[in-house]
């Protein structure tokens, strides 16, 4: 049976032509934002305060924007599953770990555009997402495990060196996350790695 073909969203489209460019300036500030926050800070001084709250902000911007694209969609069903990632965004507010899942947001918005940009360049692609999720992954783990008794990852040179050989499947079991937040960031990376997200 031919499947049929998906409904033409001329309203969806549009908002995202419109919003694109603004909201890949804020996921690339979100980024930096949060690699300061957790390079740069500890948690509890003043600086990461003023942090944290810029980047509750601008998580709560992407949470709006996919409410709205979700309610834009004439297909709605669809959508959700054309955008697994922006999923995790709605879903966050009923998830504990609310730091990490906000990364989510950052990140979705990031690769749709690389999506958009390098489209039939796939290679090109998948070397600036991987690079991306990579650099996202290892700054999550690092905030999760550096203070943690008995971690293995207590720098981010070893966060790194956990991302490279997670995802490079090589798995030398050298540096490992200890926590529950950090076994998240370990799960979403394998997850994210899968060959089904491929565009």
């Amino acid at each position: 049976m031919t499947r049929a073909a998906p409904r033409p969203e001329p309203r969806l489209r549009a908002w995202e032509a419109r919003t694109d460019v603004g909201l890949t300036v804020l996921s690339a500030g979100f980024l930096l934002l949060y690699a300061c926050e957790v390079l740069l800070t500890r948690p509890g001084s003043p600086a990461w305060r003023v942090l944290e709250t810029l980047l509750w902000v601008l998580w709560a911007v992407f949470v709006a924007d996919v409410a709205i694209r979700l309610w834009l969609a004439r297909d709605r069903w669809r959508f959700l599953l054309d955008n697994p990632l922006d999923v995790l965004v709605l879903l966050a507010p009923f998830l504990r770990f609310l730091r990490l899942v906000r990364l989510v947001g950052a990140v979705s918005v990031l690769t749709r555009t690389l999506r958009d940009d390098l489209r039939g360049r796939v290679s090109a692609y998948l070397v600036v997402t991987v690079s991306l999720l990579g650099f996202v992954a290892a700054l999550g783990v690092y905030e999760a495990e550096r203070d943690v008794p008995d971690a293995t990852i207590t720098t981010f040179a070893d966060a790194l060196w956990w991302v490279l050989t997670t995802i490079t499947t090589v798995g030398y079991g050298d540096r490992y996350p200890v926590t529950t937040e950090g076994r998240l960031v370990a799960a979403g990376l394998m997850i994210a790695g899968s060959p089904c997200w491929a565009p």
